[in-house]
């Protein structure tokens, strides 16, 4: 049986698209999980957003395309967010769709 390495390499185009069970117009490629922690690129769709929902663990959140407006906050292509464990996001969408990459706990 081939050594499994410890390195994880990924080509993300090579994963699926899933719909999200957060909300509709919300899709997720699934990277990897480990040590109990999660990587995922999430898409949403123009006019998608989340309801409102604590974060139970720390979250992490780059933008790569598009604007995600977060706690009345615009961003964009390179913005970076981090969630403390314990805090509520009210109101998170994309009035023109976008694309981030997402870590957090497992």
């Amino acid at each position: 049986m081939p050594e499994r390495s410890p390195i994880l390499s990924v080509n993300v185009a090579d994963l699926p698209w899933r719909p999200s069970s957060v909300a509709a117009g919300v899709f997720v490629k699934d990277i990897a999980v480990t040590d109990g922690w999660e990587m995922q690129l999430v898409r949403f769709e123009p006019g998608a957003r989340v309801p409102v929902h604590r974060h139970e663990r720390p979250e992490f959140l780059f933008i790569l395309e598009g604007e995600l407006v977060q706690a009345g906050r615009r961003m964009g292509p390179g913005w970076a967010s981090v969630a403390e464990a314990g805090t509520i996001d009210e109101d998170v969408h994309s009035e023109t769709g976008c694309v981030f990459v997402l870590v957090d706990r497992a």
